[in-house]
């Protein structure tokens, strides 16, 4: 449904200024390539956030279920 409605949208761009629906269209993945090493650093923070976690909870967890 968000992939539809973005096609939507630029279609909608297209119509009232099409340099830029084009100029959208040719940036967008260097954008996103550019973009691409920040969610990566991400996702790897994120899971060393999630291992510490698990790591400092394990000790509760494993007297709970004793």
């Amino acid at each position: 449904m968000r992939t539809v409605f973005a096609v939507l949208m630029w279609f909608l761009l297209l119509a009232i200024c099409w340099p830029l629906a084009l100029a959208f269209i040719f940036l967008f993945p260097i954008i996103w390539i550019l973009l691409l090493p920040f969610r990566i650093v991400g996702f790897t923070v994120g899971a060393i956030f999630r291992l510490v976690e698990a790591l400092i909870t394990l000790p509760f967890r494993m007297m709970k279920s004793a």
